[in-house]
């Protein structure tokens, strides 16, 4: 797939790696439709990128809401070929905290988001996928997840999320395997530790500490290496039921 010819929804699209793939998607070519919960930051990034980009308010956990803006984002592109899912929460806590065991809903929340907020999207947007036009090799679309490194090694009070991105890795294969028939890949991504919001908010001698901890380079990661990534899954055909890690050769100790 050409990226000019992409038209991608990206949920989590106002800010951090979604934002960052919207940036690099429509610098070459690419029309997205930006979906995430924050509709004052969903407006702002849409406007900055231009006429390329809309942006709709929408809950990933939403089964009506997710196939209606889908269908939406579809129309207002002229098409839909990809799907980027980096709408995520961290559903940080232990197991037995100081206050007691971890409330079932910070589990079962985050479980939503991260997991059947992508799995919800993924299959709205696979239904419409499969009535493309098959391209070269016979492809009509592609699904990009996002994990995490803590699906492999998480840390003390990453339960939950640890949970959740396990799952994002563990349905990407037979969901690559299930919508082959149809021309559609699915790949995910699993990033170590990125400059997010999240991370600009921290004391600089966190950073510094995260940073330190990467063998190489050692640095957190840049939005734009994620967003590379997507885009070299986007244009490499050959690459299907696959996470990639994206981490500096990090390994997370367990806190």
């Amino acid at each position: 797939m050409q990226l000019e010819q992409v038209r991608a929804v990206i949920t989590g699209g106002a800010s951090g790696l979604g934002h960052a793939v919207a940036q690099r998607l429509v610098a070459a070519g690419a029309k997205v439709a930006l979906f995430d919960v924050n509709e004052d930051k969903g407006h702002a990034a849409a406007a900055a990128l231009g006429a390329s980009a809309s942006f709709q308010r929408t809950d990933v956990t939403s089964e009506d809401g997710v196939v209606a803006n889908v269908a939406a984002a579809r129309d207002a592109m002229g098409g839909l070929n990809v799907v980027v899912n980096c709408a995520g929460i961290l559903g940080a806590g232990r197991v037995l905290g100081k206050d007691g065991p971890m409330p079932l809903s910070t589990f079962s929340t985050t479980v939503m988001v991260n997991l059947v907020g992508s799995f919800n999207v993924a299959k709205a947007a696979a239904q419409l996928m499969q009535g493309n036009t098959a391209g070269d090799d016979g492809e009509r679309g592609v699904i990009v997840n996002t994990a995490s490194v803590a699906a492999y090694e998480g840390q003390i009070g990453q339960a939950a999320y640890s949970a959740s991105k396990g799952g994002v890795v563990g349905m990407t294969l037979p969901m690559a395997r299930e919508l082959a028939r149809f021309g559609i890949r699915v790949n995910t991504i699993a990033p170590g530790i990125f400059w997010t919001p999240m991370v600009d908010g921290m004391p600089p001698q966190v950073q510094e500490s995260l940073s330190a901890s990467i063998p190489f380079p050692s640095r957190l990661g840049k939005p734009e290496e994620f967003a590379d990534t997507v885009a070299f899954i986007l244009t490499s055909r050959y690459l299907n039921g696959e996470t990639i890690r994206l981490d500096g050769a990090v390994r997370l100790a367990p806190k």
